[in-house]
């Protein structure tokens, strides 16, 4: 019955950053939801696992499968518009950059981004992938209506009306509940920004870090490992009309992304030089001032490979951690030259959210692929943990079960859900299996 469907067999799959292999023993590329729903009901009649991808942006092994992966890039598009509410449904494989481009030409646009829009919208609202601002929550809290086919090949809708008990779980929850195939998200009219980067010296900017967390629409800095510049970036709506970004854009790949890259195999070769390349690379960053739609600026080309772990930490607590995470640099001096990304998000209601009730500051410690690891995201997780911290699903993290259980206080009404909804457990492989398995 799976011969309608696209098949790969025999084919090694890897993530985006290659922290992961697997060999699954078939590729599905399922382009219609029924052919969804055909997919689920044979991997239960022949008792294989299922674990689903997008654009594979995540750094754990959430979807390495040896048994059935499902991609969804052919359950692609806008499938309606509705100009009068403000929503949109949209197809669960569809890439955040094609929305964007599809919902701009409608003068409409997502409220906020990440800075990687490659992603399927099914796998930024299973791993609540964020933007910044602190008027803002996770992708997830976009999220209107959610459509799955559950482990018995039934199409669940799930919202704040239909089978409520369990939209709050299914906002976040790695695929582990059902596959998405559709998705219903709130959308707002497209605006024009003012998009700022700067440098300042940290010295000024800590004093002032409220003021920017909460006189700018959107905001994020960037610490640079031994340097004592900070990269600021704002965007603020604007009158102003839209710019060309033809030479924003080429000049964000060239030093952001080729340059840089240089850069980072010199210190792959030379590990001595990273404290030297992350002070010219906070030097190098200069005054810049883009005025374009919201959706054209959110995201940054990423061709320069990578190791992460990001986590999220209640507000309160960031400057506390930053002092620590800077004085840690220096006294380990780890050989690292990636600077550290700092932004901040609204609290929510999602149950699995590593924003659940509180404003969160959100931290990311990135080391450069093929550049020892371990012993620095070890200690800046250390930190973390210090402060309460909660993993980003899709980036790398230790945390066990008895550490979750811990951080998320919903964690077992979620663990409940999911054995209710997937009592054979088609949906999870040992990865998540081992993370979050109840017994």
């Amino acid at each position: 019955m799976l011969s309608v469907i696209k098949t790969l067999q025999g084919k090694r799959w890897s993530n985006w950053a290659r922290t992961f292999e697997s060999n699954p023993e078939k590729i599905l590329y399922p382009s219609t939801i029924a052919e969804v729903v055909l997919v689920v009901k044979e991997a239960s009649k022949q008792k294989r696992k299922i674990r689903v991808v997008g654009a594979g942006h995540s750094f754990t092994r959430l979807v390495k499968s040896n048994d059935w992966l499902v991609s969804l890039d052919l359950l692609s598009g806008i499938e309606q518009f509705d100009e009068a509410s403000s929503t949109v449904v949209v197809l669960a494989g569809t890439r955040l950059f094609q929305l964007g481009e599809e919902l701009g030409e409608a003068g409409f646009a997502q409220e906020n981004l990440g800075d990687i829009n490659v992603q399927s919208i099914a796998g930024a609202i299973s791993t609540g992938t964020h933007g910044t601002g602190l008027e803002f929550g996770n992708i997830s809290t976009q999220v209107v209506e959610l459509t799955l086919v559950t482990a018995s090949g039934e199409i669940l809708t799930v919202s704040k009306e239909q089978n409520t008990r369990f939209f709050k779980a299914s906002l976040v929850s790695f695929g582990s509940l059902g596959i998405i195939v559709k998705v219903k998200l709130k959308v707002i009219e497209s605006l024009v920004y003012e998009y700022r980067s700067d440098k300042i010296q940290y010295s000024n900017f800590e004093p002032n870090l409220e003021r920017y967390i909460n006189d700018n629409r959107h905001f994020e800095f960037y610490i640079f490992p031994y340097s004592d510049l900070v990269q600021v970036k704002t965007m603020n709506k604007t009158e102003r009309k839209p710019q060309q970004l033809f030479f924003h854009h080429l000049n964000s790949l060239i030093l952001e992304n080729y340059l840089f890259l240089v850069l980072s195999e010199i210190c792959r070769w030379f590990p001595r030089t990273c404290r030297v390349i992350s002070r010219l690379s906070a030097k190098g960053i200069s005054k810049t001032v883009v005025v374009a739609k919201s959706h054209e600026l959110f995201a940054t080309p990423r061709l320069v490979k990578f190791r992460e772990i990001e986590y999220s930490i209640p507000l309160k607590h960031f400057k506390q951690s930053l002092q620590e995470i800077r004085a840690k640099i220096e006294e380990k001096k780890y050989k690292v030259h990636f600077p550290i990304e700092c932004r901040v998000v609204k609290a929510d209601d999602i149950w699995l959210s590593p924003s659940y009730q509180r404003k969160s500051a959100y931290i990311a410690f990135h080391m450069y692929k093929g550049m020892p690891y371990e012993e620095y995201f070890r200690d800046m997780e250390a930190i973390m943990q210090k402060y309460e911290g909660r993993p980003h699903w899709g980036k790398m993290h230790t945390l066990g079960k008895k550490e979750l259980l811990n951080r998320y206080p919903k964690l077992p009404d979620f663990l409940a859900i999911r054995k209710e909804l997937d009592p054979e457990e088609i949906f999870l492989n040992d990865y998540l299996k081992n993370m979050m398995d109840e017994e």
